[in-house]
């Protein structure tokens, strides 16, 4: 089997720098969506068709193939474009060819399945996906004949009155015998309302040959492309409904699914509780029966077996939690490992840090990790106590057991089982408080005494 994926597009009502392809739905590019879908058929080659000077695109598809459409005039083209980089493939009467779009992000590879399985049950040359739009605008229409069959595909913009009724709609997906689509391709003209060379004129062409070509369909939410922002926006709230669903199937307990923001990519084991407003970025791994509360952010995290984190807590990249550890409000981390039952509660900045099982980091605490040059680390040891307010400035350790005093500011090691006490002598002067308050009001006596003269 061959892929053709169509990614060319310069997607100008995104109104962005960006490639179309390349804009993120849950953490991950529209592109590689789909290269994930179409991988799950395990196809022997897979060509990305990419503009000119679309290099980002090209890298976004690596290891697959790419090949440029120089000029863009229409997705006929740009199927045509692939013919090359498909190799024996194109022409192999016993090999298909799947052509796809680079900005259907929720396409899944059990649709591609099914489109599959119909044109095998349907003894079919080709198939084509559709769905039954609750408006169908500008989508491509499906004219079917009196026997289940496509019989052609009708673009908006020439559609009769009559056809323009019809609401099963092309979603963009061809599967093929591949001659049969390279031999149809050859014969489509840009003789149509836009000038353009049309992939969807290959069906007509095919049904005058002789061949059957079946439909399949799909929900049209699925279908979903993507040519603006409202569009991705779209787009991001149906995968997020994909993906809060398959969380909760999995025992994933989560208060406000509708406030919650999953990445691509995450990963929540059984029995987490998830608290409203909580994004989770790339790259994070919560464990057995951790609780995540409300409005916490985390990135590139992992989170340990009966660990809690927030609310309002960030963890970045390179953040690992033990088990039963806490992480509390408004504490930041970042590349820091904490080990099973330590605790940071509240108010900390915890970079490039590793904190010992069952220390507590008090509030206030920062980790000095950055002179303005290079980073540098902090390590506190098992059972460590590090008072509130306090700063240590890294490259520091504390050992096991030690007590570090609230509001020191550490430039040297600390021993294990030491207290380390590191701040400025106090001084108290008896009356001075009053004096100081007497002094003010004088001076604010002699400024109101002045204004009046003044005026």
């Amino acid at each position: 089997m061959g892929i053709v994926v169509l990614a060319a597009g310069q997607g100008t009502r995104m109104r962005s720098s960006r490639p179309k392809v390349l804009h993120q739905v849950a953490g991950k590019a529209m592109l590689r969506h789909v290269l994930d879908a179409v991988d799950a058929l395990q196809p022997e080659r897979c060509v990305v068709v990419v503009g000119p000077g679309q290099g980002e695109v090209a890298k976004a598809a690596a290891p697959h193939a790419t090949a440029e459409q120089t000029e863009r005039l229409g997705t006929g083209h740009a199927v045509q474009a692939a013919h090359a980089a498909l190799g024996d493939l194109a022409a192999d009467p016993q090999a298909e060819v799947l052509v796809t779009c680079g900005d259907t992000p929720l396409l899944t590879a059990e649709t591609l399945a099914g489109l599959r399985r119909a044109r095998v049950a349907q003894d079919a040359g080709m198939a084509v996906l559709g769905f039954q739009a609750a408006d169908p605008g500008a989508y491509g229409r499906l004219v079917m004949d009196d026997t289940g069959l496509l019989q052609r595909i009708v673009e908006a913009k020439d559609a009769s009155a009559s056809e323009r009724a019809i609401d099963l709609c092309n979603a963009g997906v061809l599967l093929a015998r591949a001659d049969i689509l390279f031999e149809s391709l050859a014969r489509v003209t840009n003789d149509n309302a836009k000038g353009e060379y049309y992939l969807t004129d290959v069906v007509g062409i095919a049904r005058g040959d002789g061949e059957r070509v079946a439909v399949a369909l799909a929900a049209e939410a699925e279908m979903q492309g993507v040519n603006s922002r409202a569009d991705l926006a779209a787009a991001e709230a149906g995968m997020q409904q994909r993906l809060r669903a398959a969380a909760m199937a999995s025992g994933v307990t989560l208060s406000a699914p509708e406030t919650v923001f999953l990445s691509h990519d995450t990963a929540l084991a059984a029995d987490v509780m998830v608290e409203p407003h909580v994004v989770f970025g790339p790259g994070v791994e919560v464990a057995e029966g951790a609780t995540i509360k409300a409005f916490s952010h985390l990135e590139g995290a992992r989170v340990g077996a009966g660990a809690q984190v927030g609310p309002y807590a960030r963890l970045r990249p390179g953040t690992v939690l033990g088990s039963n550890s806490r992480i509390g409000n408004f504490v930041e981390t970042k590349n820091t490992e904490l080990g099973a039952g330590a605790k940071a509660n509240h108010l900390t900045y915890l970079g490039d840090t590793v904190v010992g099982a069952a220390a507590n980091i008090g509030a206030g605490t920062i980790t000095c990790n950055y002179d303005g040059f290079l980073k540098h680390r902090t390590q506190i040891g098992e059972g460590a106590f590090i008072g509130s307010n306090s700063a240590l400035v890294a490259p520091v350790s504390v050992g096991a057991g030690a007590i570090v005093g609230a509001g020191s500011t550490l430039t040297q090691d600390v021993d294990a089982d030491a207290l380390a006490v590191a701040r400025g002598q106090q001084k108290t002067v008896a009356g001075g408080g009053a004096r100081f308050r007497a002094s003010r009001q004088a001076d604010k006596a002699r400024r109101d005494g002045a204004g009046k003269h003044g005026s």
